[in-house]
């Protein structure tokens, strides 16, 4: 991509017609188009901040960020008290609202900027501390951020001084424009009547079942999606920018809008993370704190905006949303709209079509589409759920709501990565009943793909009765909701079954492929999970061993360790057993180690592993060193650094006490974060602590097991 042109964040281009999704889908009746919606906020912005239900038909709504301090606090000024409430408020937010256009434009962009009020911009002092160079680099590699990274200055663990930043006009400009628009602070938009044109932000209507009870609409209460813009290698792969944190929504409900600094970079690193380990994810762009903008989680926090990225944030609640369940029993939310199915068909052919280009259909001739898109998400949500379960992620919060239609890990709260592994390790505190424990995570990501097949059961009973014909626009019309319930029974008996067979099929495949990658294996052989795999894990959870510093150490095994040693009369090899030892130190519970008993099963797995190894030397050939391929291959699969939680908290606090210095922490640990495998701390230099350069240091112990109170720390829904 280095000789794609860079252009400012509001000269980015937008993707034509047919690949934006406002153009394809239904607006909230309130906001029916920019236009209309840039009158609204002038006029009356409070419907864009008030909670309530849209209509059925209705997919999104037009509203634009506004992070604000929730109750909002509206004193009548002065000479004012008798003013009408309703108007006053009118009046506060419209005063607060971007709706400035400023003459200066980049030459050749479609979207304006628009600003608050002068009086108001003084109020909303904003802080850069994250850019990811990765999710730029991947996902919007013609974006100009100027001298950003200048800006954060130079990743370190360590505290250092100020560092100054060269002044230059031109970057200098790119560089407040994309704080400005990220930080919520700038609106781009443009209220044009040319479709080609009109643009505004927007959240997504969805519903869902959270904790597997029907909670009705919810919707993106903090989240509000900027832009989008198509991939320079492909027109059609459009990504989405969003703001997370934003402020009120529609969607809302009771809550403020806002994300704090806590749970912002927790997303922000972990995105990443996730990428880096090859499991998919939605993609972290940046990290922008309003200092001065207070917000009540558990304690009293500062507001941060996380800028995210992905081809599409539509999950399997903006299906249920259009068709929800037959039998409703409402537990929160905000209510819920009777079913409107030709709003259904417009999202499942925009999805199908333009979301997961589904292959093999032709949709000019009208081929149907309703089964293969809720196989297409079980597939995906397959493999991304055999990452999660590989890798030892554990997201803490999938209900449907949170459960991608592209199968991408998404809205990161209370998740953990596995320290003293645990089958059944639940990390989210909020989680009473152990729903999502590690071990629960594939069947409740099959219970989300089943709340699929029943959103869109009837048009795929109508499509198989109609010979594989997509439904029309109006296909519901003049039927009786006898017909409809016949239709999604029939579209449920069909499929059922086989996303069922597939999704368990497709997650297992992956899980073994995983694990033996993991295992440095080349061939995968249908009895390694039950001969290697799995005693693997049971071995670690029965004597108390950190999950990936085992894995980690399972790279410096030699198969020869294994054989008797030369000159001896017995099976024994010291280094076997001096290899043993080592794996029983990786544990901060030593007490819960019975060296006996642990050291006898260690040395029959490994016997087994020795002899699965050897079984695929012709699978090296070429290797001059087999053992040393094969180390690197493991190295290649293991990480050195693990995003624990221990971690988090450090780097939450660091940056919470001291942003100047924090960023530099944050950049930091980011960038071990996206290069997991690295040999980060020297790992192979057996120099003794003190004799390390501080920097290396300070990396060998962000690469360790943490304190003992920080194991299988459990976080909040608010995380």
């Amino acid at each position: 991509m280095s000789n794609v042109s860079r252009v400012t964040i509001s000269a980015l281009p937008l993707p034509s017609q047919p690949c934006t999704l406002t153009k394809n889908l239904t607006p909230d009746p309130l906001t029916p188009s920019p236009a209309l919606f840039h009158n609204l906020r002038r006029e009356k912005p409070s419907l864009q901040r008030r909670a309530r239900l849209l209509d059925a038909e209705a997919h999104f709504s037009y509203v634009a960020p506004f992070p604000s301090a929730f109750p909002f606090r509206i004193v009548p000024p002065e000479g004012e008290e008798d003013t009408d409430k309703a108007a006053l408020i009118e009046k506060w937010l419209s005063v607060k609202e971007a709706l400035q256009e400023r003459a200066e434009q980049q030459a050749g962009s479609v979207l304006k900027k628009y600003y608050p009020d002068e009086t108001e911009i003084g109020d909303r002092p904003v802080k850069l501390i994250g850019l990811s160079e990765t999710g730029l680099r991947d996902c919007l590699p013609r974006l100009d951020v100027g001298d950003a990274f200048a800006l954060l200055g130079t990743p370190s663990l360590l505290p250092s001084a100020q560092e100054e930043v060269a002044e230059t006009t031109q970057d200098n400009a790119a560089r407040r424009e994309l704080i400005e628009v990220l930080s919520g602070s700038v609106v781009l938009a443009n209220e044009d009547v040319d479709p080609e044109k009109s643009w505004a932000p927007w959240s997504l209507r969805y519903s869902g079942h959270q904790f597997g009870v029907w909670a009705g609409q919810l919707g993106d209460g903090r989240a509000i999606s900027l832009l989008a813009t198509p991939h320079p290698s492909d027109p059609e792969l459009t990504y989405e920018l969003q703001l997370k944190g934003a402020g009120r929504t529609p969607f809302s409900r009771s809550a403020d809008g806002l994300a704090v600094v806590r749970s912002s970079i927790r997303e922000f690193l972990c995105a990443e993370a996730m990428q880096a380990l090859g499991i998919a994810t939605t993609r972290s762009l940046a990290l922008i704190a309003h200092p001065s903008i207070p917000v009540v989680r558990e304690r009293l926090e500062s507001a941060c905006l996380l800028t995210r990225v992905a081809p599409s944030f539509i999950r399997i609640g903006n299906f249920e949303a259009l068709n929800p369940p037959e039998s409703i029993f409402y537990l929160g939310g905000g209510g819920q709209q009777s079913a409107n199915y030709d709003a259904l068909r417009k999202l499942g052919e925009w999805v199908g079509r333009r979301v997961l280009r589904l292959p093999g259909i032709d949709w000019e001739k009208g081929d149907a589409w309703g089964k293969e898109l809720v196989l297409e998400v079980a597939r995906r949500n397959a493999r991304m759920v055999a990452g999660w379960q590989a890798y030892g992620f554990m997201h803490g919060v999938i209900n449907t709501d949170n459960v991608s239609i592209l199968g991408l890990t998404i809205d990161y709260g209370p998740f953990a990565f596995m320290d003293i592994f645990d089958h059944h390790h639940v990390c989210n505190h909020s989680d009473a009943e152990s729903r999502y424990a590690y071990d629960a995570q594939p069947s409740v990501i099959l219970y989300a793909l089943r709340a699929l097949l029943n959103s869109l059961a009837p048009i795929i009973g109508v499509e198989a009765a109609s010979g594989n014909k997509a439904v029309t626009s109006g296909w519901v019309d003049g039927v009786s909701a006898e017909q409809i319930t016949e239709w999604r029974k029939e579209g449920t008996q069909l499929v059922l079954q086989e996303l069922e067979d597939l999704f368990q099929k497709t997650c297992a495949e992956e899980y073994r492929r995983i694990m033996n990658k993991r295992l440095a294996l080349r061939r995968v052989d249908s009895q390694d999970e039950g001969k290697l795999s799995r005693p693997l894990l049971d071995l670690m959870a029965d004597h108390s061993l950190d999950f990936h510093s085992t894995f980690r150490r399972l790279a410096y095994f030699r198969p020869s360790m294994a054989q008797p040693a030369e000159g001896t009369e017995t099976d024994s090899n010291p280094a076997l057993d001096e290899y043993v030892k080592s794996l029983l130190t990786l544990t901060l519970e030593p007490q819960m180690v019975d060296a006996v008993s642990a050291t006898a099963a260690w040395k029959s797995w490994l016997k087994a592993y020795a002899a699965r190894i050897e079984s695929e030397k012709g699978d090296w050939a070429g290797e001059s060193d087999v053992d040393a391929a094969r180390e690197r291959a493991a190295r290649a699969a293991n990480p050195r650094f693990v995003l624990r939680q221990w971690v988090l908290e450090e780097v939450i606090k660091k940056v919470e006490e001291d942003m100047d210095n924090g960023k530099r922490i944050l950049a930091k640990v980011l960038q071990m974060a996206c290069y997991p495998f690295e040999a980060w701390g020297d790992e192979d230099d057996p120099s003794p602590e003190e004799s390390l350069d501080p920097e290396i240091r300070e990396e060998r112990r962000y690469c360790g097991i943490g304190e003992k109170q920080m194991l299988g720390f459990q976080c909040s829904c608010s995380s």
